[in-house]
This record gives structure tokens, C-alpha cells and sequence, in this order.
């Protein structure tokens, strides 16, 4: 598609709504020309202290827009709430978007302090969170042989795709991802065991055989420590240890 179309969009949005903003940067697929004729719009939006730091979706001439919307202080504490979920979202949109708007080299000074927090990489997963998902993965594996009904054996492919992704992210010190960035972080982070865990999923959802699957992730466990059954342990500290939330919290 062309996509002079949404960039301008983009712009006259700005220009509408945003006019006093100190910097706009348009993220996602359109800045990285990926874009389709349904893509929405992200925009991550800098405006002078005082203002209101938050995230809306609006349409805007036909089109879906998300707007990540920001003070300096704002965009600091986003920042480091990104990085402590070890997703670094925000910093990846200021790193490698498209920049429209840059007053006084507001947009500079943020993508200079998003590509050091993305060249730092994420904080290391505490010890004991690795264990409870080194945990819940091990049983969830044993399930995966076991299960006879086809949407269990789904729901637990996927507890088995992301926790072993989790874990795949860590051991490498890498950025994680959720939904369609999950495939692409994967592969980024390993190639050899992320595509064999997108295979495996790919092909129990397929045809409902979990071998691929479980071999993956015995690979990903491996990695870290092996599986964990007898020996793990918590102590009840008032919050609950979820395994399958994997908080390890």
C-alpha cells in the first residue's frame, strides 16, 4: 500500500491534536513500512511536564490510532516500568520509529535514552522466579503427553509456548514479547531453539501430536537448570507463588 497516505494521516493528526506537543514519534507497523490498508496508527506522544501521561485509542479519519501519550517525567517512569517487565515496548517505539514532531531535540534526547535502556537489556528474572517456571513448565510438559482432549492439549501448549519462552528470553538476556512479537523475539533471541519452539506449537495446532512441542521445551529447560519436580518449594509470604501466572510472587 502507499504509505504516504497514513504518515500523513498521522501528521495531520498531530497537527490537530497534538499542536503544542514537544515530540511525536509514529511507531509500529507503518513506520516500519509493514503497513496494510486495516493497520492502526501508533503514536508516542511527549508533551510538556504538567500534562497528562496516558494511553488512549481513538479513530482518526477512518483509522484506529493508539496514542501513547506523555510528560518527560512521564516518559521516564514508562521507561523503567517497561523495563522491569523485561518488554521495553515504549523504548523500541522511540528507537525505531518515525519521527514527526521534534521540538528543541525532545525527540533526540528520548531515542538517545531508549536505545541505551535497549542496549542495557532487561533485568535479569530473580532466582526464584526461574525455578517456579522452571516448575510450572516441567508440569505442564507431563500434561502435554497426557492430555487426551484437543482443546486442553491447546491450552496447554500454550502455557508451554510462553513460559519456555520466558525462560528462553532470560537465559539470553533479551527483550521478551508478547503476541505477534513473541514469533519475531523468539526467533531474534535463538534461532535454532525459538523456531523450534514456534515449529513444535505449529504443529500440535496442526495435528494435535505435542512431541515437537515437548522436545523444545526440554531443550529451553535444559538450558536452565533442567526440569524441577521434587525439591521445589515456597514459603508463604502473603501473595501467592501462581506457577501459572509465573510471577514467581
Amino acid at each position: 500500500m502507499d504509505l504516504e497516505r497514513p504518515i500523513e494521516q498521522a501528521r495531520r493528526l498531530v497537527r490537530d491534536r497534538f499542536p503544542d506537543a514537544l515530540a511525536v514519534i509514529l511507531a509500529g507497523s507503518t513506520a516500519l513500512g509493514r503497513a496494510t490498508a486495516s493497520s492502526d496508527l501508533d503514536l508516542a506522544v511527549l508533551v510538556e511536564d504538567g500534562g497528562e501521561t496516558c494511553r488512549e485509542t481513538i479513530r482518526f479519519e477512518g483509522r484506529v490510532v493508539e496514542l501513547f501519550v506523555h510528560t518527560r517525567a512521564g516518559l521516564e517512569d514508562l521507561f523503567a516500568a517497561d523495563a522491569a517487565a523485561r518488554r521495553a515496548v515504549l523504548q523500541s517505539m522511540y528507537a525505531t520509529g518515525l519521527v514527526l514532531l521534534d521540538r528543541e531535540g525532545e525527540a533526540v534526547r528520548a531515542r538517545a535514552l531508549a536505545e541505551a535502556d535497549l542496549r542495557n537489556g532487561p533485568p535479569a528474572l530473580e532466582p526464584e522466579i526461574v525455578e517456579t517456571k522452571r516448575y510450572g513448565l516441567t508440569d505442564a510438559l507431563d500434561d502435554l503427553g497426557d492430555a487426551v482432549d484437543p482443546a486442553e492439549r491447546l491450552a496447554v501448549a500454550g502455557f508451554v509456548l510462553t513460559t519456555a519462552a520466558d525462560l528462553l528470553f532470560d537465559h539470553h538476556r533479551v527483550w521478551a514479547g508478547g503476541g505477534k512479537w513473541l514469533p519475531r523475539r523468539l526467533r531474534e533471541a535463538d534461532g535454532v531453539r525459538g523456531a523450534a519452539l514456534l515449529e513444535g506449537h505449529l504443529r500440535l495446532c496442526g495435528s494435535g501430536n505435542p512431541a515437537a512441542l515437548i522436545e523444545a521445551a526440554s531443550q529451553v529447560l535444559d538450558l536452565v537448570g533442567g526440569p524441577l519436580r521434587e525439591g521445589y518449594r515456597r514459603v508463604w509470604q502473603g501473595v501467592i507463588d501462581s506457577v501459572a501466572a509465573g510471577t514467581g510472587r
